[in-house]
């Protein structure tokens, strides 16, 4: 079964930048479609980004441009944050889709102060 691990939060600064990591107990990513959401205090879950087993990308309006998800050849997604505001401030989670199925981490936290 996969096995999804989230890493890189923490606490930050209004400008400043993180890079999340997620790294699965296999090498699935080249074969699926994995992603990044996020949950705020008393909000939805909500998409953040996309990358395709082809490689292609896909990103919410409210992070285009400040947001990049991408992958290694091996076994890890990454999302590369820059320009954070405070309404980013939420637990990040990684998920592949596998079929039908969507396999999801634990989530790594995620607060920007003003």
């Amino acid at each position: 079964q996969v096995r999804l691990v989230e890493s890189g939060g923490g606490l930050v600064q209004a400008g400043g930048s993180l890079r999340l990591s997620c790294a699965a107990s296999g090498n699935v990513f080249r074969f699926a479609v994995s992603a990044w959401y996020r949950q705020a205090p008393g909000k939805e879950r909500e998409y953040v980004a996309r990358i395709l087993a082809n490689g292609g990308t896909d990103y919410a309006e409210s992070v285009k441009g400040r947001f990049t998800i991408s992958r290694d050849r091996q076994n890890t997604v990454y999302l590369q944050m820059h320009n954070l505001t405070p309404e980013d401030t939420a637990v990040y989670y990684c998920a592949v889709t596998l079929g039908p199925n969507v396999v999801w981490g634990q989530g790594t936290q995620v607060t920007v102060s003003s």
